[in-house]
């Protein structure tokens, strides 16, 4: 071998360790959501925003363990329960421990089901699956196991909330309930039949599901809600799903209240623009009009410089990655999993950024935390989309469903 070719290997070699060494010691968590197809829009809004908080809130201080960074890396599910499981495989076979996803509570039943099954399987490769977004009840309550956490609010808790608005508006007298055919729609539905029937006399003029992803144009899903009668609307969905029923129902007239879980941002916000105004009322954990804290303001003002074209509407994930974080330091880990997830249970997280506090309930491993309503508004210090309009607060329920009911019987290692 001539002394080029020795000198180039040498320095190939050096490179590789160098590179196996400044990585090796990363804690990696597989984010896996759509990231193409119709929803890569939620997925990348969602891998930014983890990316972003994982380097400004646990790298920049210094990470975990004594200087251990967090390590996020995207993997595509393509919307799909099957190529989630297959992509949870491939991120445990390159050694990742912690497993994050949000976008469809369908897919994240089929990773707990799995994740649940691996763990019994691969005692020495447990994972932990953090749920920061899929808000069917069942994974709490009788799909519970160890391996999950939820960091999101559930169908229930949110619904319980949104009903209590609606209870407050006698002129309300007809809603028109529609939502994506899988768990997480049917979830909505019957919580919106139960608290409605609980808390007031409002007739449900229709109730509907339809393909999630697959309906391109709402227009006779509109027609329908028109010709109902319907004094207002409930819906769960989300992504382009919400985004699409939003132009078909602005389209056909429509003018009065969207009662709704994830309607705002990727692309939805703008699309109702003026049109929103007093129509859509979201219910979720962190809304940030007004701003929390004027720490907020400036890790806002961060994100945005990083990510302009992307929103900070998630901001669950703020509170994830952080409890995360306090719970492999108190472990002394990032390797046994049972450590780490004995560490989160019971854990109180009180976040001076967004001005609040988070209670992991050890019973179901579901977050209790503040939840809001906020009007569609220009009224805002944060915008979404770029469009001028953002979600705006006026009623918050502390500790929501501090004291719910689980029927999680769950087993520990």
């Amino acid at each position: 071998m001539s002394f080029l070719k020795k000198l180039l290997a040498t320095a190939l070699v050096g490179g590789l360790s160098f590179c196996s060494t400044a990585f090796a010691d990363n804690v990696k968590i597989a984010f896996i959501e759509p990231l193409s197809g119709p929803y890569a829009a939620s997925g990348s809004q969602g891998l930014a925003q983890f990316k972003f908080v994982a380097e400004d809130q646990v790298n920049k201080k210094g990470g975990v363990l004594g200087g251990k960074n967090f390590e996020i890396i995207g993997f595509d599910n393509k919307l799909s329960a099957k190529e989630a499981v297959i992509q949870v495989e491939v991120a445990i076979d390159q050694g990742i421990r912690f497993i994050a996803q949000g976008n469809s509570s369908g897919i994240a039943n089929a990773i707990t089901d799995h994740v649940k099954k691996h763990n019994k399987r691969n005692p020495d490769k447990r994972v932990l699956f953090i749920n920061y977004s899929a808000v069917d009840p069942a994974l709490t309550n009788d799909k519970c196991n160890f391996w999950h956490f939820r960091f999101d609010a559930n169908a229930d808790n949110k619904m319980d909330a949104i009903t209590d608005v609606i209870a407050g508006q006698p002129e309300l007298k007809k809603m028109y309930l529609i939502g994506q055919d899988y768990s997480f729609g049917k979830a909505v539905a019957a919580a919106a039949e139960k608290y409605l029937a609980e808390k007031t006399s409002v007739e449900i003029v229709g109730n509907e599901l339809h393909p999630i992803s697959k309906v391109q144009d709402f227009t006779p899903y509109a027609r329908k809600i028109m010709a109902s009668g319907a004094d207002g609307v409930i819906t769960g969905n989300w992504g382009a799903d919400m985004l699409n029923l939003g132009k078909s129902l602005t389209e056909a007239g429509y003018k009065g209240p969207i009662y709704c879980y994830y309607c705002f941002g990727v692309g939805i916000t703008s699309v109702f623009g003026e049109k929103g105004v007093g129509m859509l009322k979201a219910v979720g954990e962190g809304f940030h009009n007004p701003a929390p804290s004027d720490e907020f303001r400036q890790f806002h003002k961060r994100f945005k410089a990083k990510y302009p074209n992307n929103d900070f509407d998630q901001p669950r994930v703020i509170n994830a990655l952080s409890m995360l974080a306090l719970a492999i330091d108190k472990a002394g880990t990032a390797d046994d999993v049972v450590a780490v997830a004995k560490a989160l249970e019971g854990m109180t997280f009180d976040s001076k950024l967004l001005n609040t506090k988070v209670y992991m309930r050890p019973q179901d491993h579901q977050a209790i935390q503040n939840l809001h309503i906020g009007d569609h508004s220009p009224d805002v210090e944060f915008d979404m989309d770029n469009s001028g309009y953002g979600m705006k607060i006026f009623k918050t329920v502390e500790m929501a469903s501090m004291d719910s009911p689980t029927t999680c019987k769950m087993k520990r290692p």
